[in-house]
């Protein structure tokens, strides 16, 4: 099969995805339908928000197809007419049988992790959360369960001590979209050799990586400044790790939370010794108490205003009537 032969489905909703579907389009290939979610209303105002996916799709002229449910008898009629030879899936959700066993060359997942390690919803937050030092991209093929078929390929990216779940994002988003790239052209070739999991685990523990939660952002003050440095990178800028904000008044009432964009592990003589949650201006920075010191908060965000200079915020700040300094819990 030549490249101009091959018939692409894509499905996808977010940024991400659309690289990916931009690089294919770029080179050529005949993507003859995006599949993404359906228009949902956003915001205060509760105006219809379309995905990603679908504003490229739509500026490009490739139809879109939206199914609230992906085993409709009508969606599966309608993706049947595309007569695709190719599915391709990356940032969607979960498929059924009916959908990815339908195209003859297969359908094929880019995941933004180097699996085994790190499978389901979340695996860039959850790889910098945890002070992982490398990450990656990886296609594989589906199967029945999440993120588990076998691999055609990964490439491996370092993870710098202070970089974001963001700035990962971007650069995995882009070595993706080379990827995929590739594993299209390896499948037209039909010079793929691909690698069962169940080979790699043993060096390579599998991870999951589940959806992020509100309460999964919560900052545990009691864990040392490098967990709570990963903590917070790991969830900048979204969905943005957060603290309870206490007046450290008697009654001990929480007035607001304040959500911590950036931190910064000093090694500064300046930093003062806090208890755990503790805040406290030095030398014109900012600093809260950990299990094992003090971390540096860089960037912060209270309730209702834009991100700021933690420094700025913390000497806005006023103590109490009986005099108790605001703490972090």
């Amino acid at each position: 099969m030549t490249k101009d032969e091959l018939r692409i489905v894509f499905f996808g909703t977010p940024e991400f995805a659309v690289e990916s579907l931009d690089t294919l389009v770029n080179n050529g290939f005949n993507v003859v339908a995006a599949v993404t979610m359906p228009d949902k209303a956003a915001g205060r105002g509760q105006k219809i928000s379309q995905s990603d996916v679908k504003k490229y799709a739509v500026a490009h002229g490739i139809p879109v197809l939206q199914p609230e449910k992906l085993k409709n008898p009508e969606f599966l009629e309608d993706l049947r007419s595309f007569d695709a030879h190719l599915f391709i899936i990356i940032a969607f959700r979960m498929l059924p049988e009916a959908v990815w066993a339908m195209p003859p060359l297969g359908t094929f997942n880019l995941h933004a992790a180097l699996l085994p390690r790190y499978r389901g919803a979340a695996p860039i937050n959850r790889a910098v959360m945890n002070g992982d030092t490398e990450t990656g991209v990886t296609t594989f093929f589906l199967d029945h369960n999440i993120d588990t078929g076998d691999i055609i390929s990964r490439e491996r990216i370092e993870i710098g001590p202070d970089e974001t779940a963001g700035s990962v994002h971007d650069r995995l988003m882009t070595l993706g979209a080379a990827l995929t790239l590739d594993t299209v052209r390896h499948i037209i070739a039909g010079d793929l050799h691909t690698t069962p999991q169940s080979e790699l685990i043993g060096d390579e523990q599998p991870t999951p990586a589940p959806k992020i939660f509100k309460e999964d952002c919560l900052i545990d003050w009691n864990k040392t400044s490098a967990e709570i440095h990963n903590h917070v990178r790991g969830l900048s800028p979204y969905p943005a790790a957060w603290s309870k904000l206490s007046t450290g008044s008697s009654n001990d009432n929480f007035e607001t939370t304040i959500k911590i964009i950036a931190t910064k592990i000093s090694a500064d003589s300046s930093a003062p010794a806090l208890a755990s949650g503790e805040l406290a201006l030095s030398a014109k920075h900012a600093f809260a108490g950990t299990a094992d010191g003090a971390i540096e908060l860089v960037t912060v965000q209270p309730a209702g205003k834009r991100p700021m200079p933690a420094a700025d915020w913390l000497r806005g700040l006023r103590p109490t009537q009986d005099g108790c300094k605001p703490l972090l819990k």
